[in-house]
């Protein structure tokens, strides 16, 4: 992973084999990053993808090993027990133009990862709401 800052937005480049999730957390906590904005493209080869059930408070992961596209890659970066918290949900094109899309539970580059990270002032925590099973912002 390599990085720039540009004002107030930071391209990442996400390399080859690099996890996702893992690079964002690793970047989030060198440059101190609470809150911002992820927008991104690029290519994934291994991913797994959740839509979450309400009723039953978890996520039905689909795991793909295929060399996808990644047509939108986006979300948040806020905080929760002190430490960064990743939010990202992807939609992704197989070789046969098939979408898979939901949210990011892993996602590991295969060619490349173009990110532009953009901070926000401030800081925004979150907290588990047990009705919903899910993390929200708290303000």
């Amino acid at each position: 992973m390599e990085y720039k800052k540009f004002g107030d937005t930071y391209l990442v480049r996400i390399d080859l084999h690099e996890e996702i999730m893992q690079a964002l957390q690793c970047f989030c906590g060198k440059e101190h990053i609470g809150l911002a904005r992820v927008e991104a493209i690029g290519a994934a080869d291994h991913a797994v993808l959740g839509v979450y059930d309400l009723k039953k408070k978890e996520y039905y992961p689909e795991e793909i090993h295929a060399f996808m596209e990644i047509i939108s890659l986006n979300g948040n970066i806020t905080a929760m027990d002190g430490k960064p918290y990743i939010h990202l949900h992807a939609a992704l094109a197989d070789q046969q133009h098939v979408i898979h899309g939901g949210h990011v539970l892993e996602m590991r580059v295969g060619a490349t990862c173009e990110m532009f990270v953009t901070v926000l002032d401030g800081k925004v925590e979150r907290r588990k709401d047990e009705e919903l099973g899910i993390n929200l912002w708290t303000f």
